[in-house]
């Protein structure tokens, strides 16, 4: 089912078998799409909302001279723009990152699904409240954290995430984003995040190579970035 991973391991949120055929049920086509794709453009006004069902992909802003922000990254089963259903207009851009597949819900339908079933738009809800709860981390990592803190706490971040959704081990995972991507995902240059990553290499926390990362010591990754989960609301060991 695609939306298998939706919710999944979050407090108090689990959907249940009737609500999850009727997400099911909303959903009107299921796209395959290419690395590096945008999908819908700051400033335009959407009738969809997006489930990502496999692969990365990532809301971003881009400057005036058009260089590029990315300020939330989307793992398999989360919702990437839900907000868009009573927002309609985004005010940034959203693309892949890696290869994905995404299921298309129209606001029409998630309109006719959800009325009358309070519960179940609590639940969709408390999606879009988790999307809050991120960014707020995320300022927290670019305002406090230097490059390695920022570095350690997004792996970490992205560990449990993809971990509550059966794609991490806990110690391995694979994450096909290039430096450039963290790079802009933590507010640093390239060549900072490559020394930042060397850095835990050198200090025995974590190895990224070939889009794999594997954490040698996740207390002291988690540690070093200063980095909580209880803003992901996981039931999943941390």
């Amino acid at each position: 089912m695609f939306t298998d991973r939706f919710l999944a391991n979050r407090r108090g949120v689990a959907l249940l078998a009737e609500e999850r055929a009727l997400l099911e049920s909303a959903i009107s086509e299921v796209r395959t799409l290419e690395p590096r794709t945008t999908l819908v453009r700051a400033g335009e006004v959407v009738g969809i909302s997006t489930l990502l069902v496999d692969g990365m992909m990532s809301r971003y802003i881009d400057d005036q001279r058009g260089l590029r922000q990315l300020v939330a990254v989307h793992v398999a089963g989360e919702f990437v723009d839900l907000h868009a259903y009573p927002m309609h207009r985004l005010d940034h851009s959203i693309g892949t990152l890696t290869a994905a597949t995404v299921a298309i819900v129209p606001h029409d339908a998630l309109q006719e699904i959800l009325a009358g079933r309070e519960e179940f738009a609590r639940k969709l809800w408390f999606a879009t409240l988790l999307d809050a709860a991120l960014h707020r981390a995320w300022l927290f990592r670019l305002g406090r954290l230097d490059a390695v803190g920022r570095v350690a706490h997004f792996l970490s971040e992205t560990n449990a995430r993809l971990r509550a959704v059966g794609l991490s081990d806990g110690r391995r995972f694979a994450l096909g984003l290039t430096q450039t991507d963290i790079a802009e995902v933590c507010g640093l240059t390239t060549v900072h995040t490559n020394r930042a990553i060397r850095q835990l290499r050198e200090a025995g926390l974590c190895i990224l190579k070939s889009a794999l990362v594997e954490i040698m010591d996740s207390e002291g990754l988690a540690r070093r970035g200063d980095f909580d989960p209880d803003y992901l609301y996981l039931d999943t060991p941390r």
